[in-house]
């Protein structure tokens, strides 16, 4: 198996999956993971991949990587009752994307004003395929630059 290097979608704080407010994304019941706290608003793929989720109301997306992982990219926490105020997607369902394609962009002050976070999580759903993922926390993001996830 080929080593696979998830880079960060946004530029922000990364901090661990327990950190994040939503019990099932901390849990670890989504797939394990780590989330980037007060990001910037533009999200990019992660990797070379397909867009095989994409949700109405534009707060969450996945991706089917190349190498076989499975991403989902969820923007916020309850964030989805917002109905996708504040969020433009700029993919559609089955396209390809390149590591680094912007994916959406948001409005954080849209979501502050609304009472919720802002924390985006990134949660390998196949993570049981990859028992020795290892994850980088506690540090400053640059989109597409700074390693979050390796296995």
């Amino acid at each position: 198996m080929k080593d696979i290097r998830l880079d960060s979608p946004l530029q922000g704080r990364l901090i661990p999956l327990s950190e994040v407010s939503d019990p099932a994304f901390a849990s670890g019941a989504m797939g394990r993971g780590a989330a980037v706290a007060d990001p910037e608003g533009r999200v990019v793929s992660p990797v070379d991949g397909e867009v095989t989720v994409l949700f109405e109301t534009k707060h969450a997306i996945g991706i089917h990587g190349a190498d076989g992982v499975d991403i989902l990219i969820h923007v916020g926490v309850d964030t989805v009752k917002l109905e996708g105020k504040g969020f433009e997607m700029h993919v559609a369902m089955g396209d390809r994307v390149k590591a680094g394609t912007p994916l959406v962009t948001f409005d954080r002050t849209v979501i502050h004003e609304a009472g919720y976070q802002d924390t985006v999580i990134m949660a390998v759903t196949n993570s049981g395929e990859y028992p020795l993922m290892k994850k980088t926390t506690g540090m400053d993001a640059k989109a597409g630059e700074t390693p979050v996830l390796t296995f």
